[in-house]
């Protein structure tokens, strides 16, 4: 989503905005998916907070739009984002005291 709405952004000639954006929004994703493959705990916490910092970035970026003229509404990325927010503030804390490997293994369908 975050990719089609930088288009919509370039569009408009916020390029200088589409490409924060796409940067921090693509990296949300791409931090909690290498939090995966950690190779211990404390690396596995410190990339999940780089994912929710990267996710902070990208809802500056949002607001940003809102309130810009000319730019595309941002209200559906940004409840998205809210939700993304939640899910990686819980799996903070959860980590804090669980294996991170433990808690992902008790939303699993086996």
């Amino acid at each position: 989503m975050v990719i089609e709405y930088c288009k919509g952004l370039e569009s408009a000639n916020g390029y200088t905005v589409a490409r924060q954006l796409l940067k921090c929004g693509t990296s949300i994703g791409a931090n909690a998916t290498e939090a995966q493959n950690a190779e211990s705990k404390a690396d596995f916490i410190y990339k999940m907070k780089i994912a929710a910092k990267e996710a902070e970035e990208s809802q500056y970026w949002l607001w940003r739009c809102q309130y810009s003229k000319g730019y595309p509404d941002s209200i559906l990325l940004q409840n998205k984002l809210e939700d993304i927010n939640k899910v990686l503030g819980k799996i903070l804390a959860a980590s804090k005291g669980k294996s991170p490997f433990s808690y992902f293994l008790s939303f699993s369908i086996f």
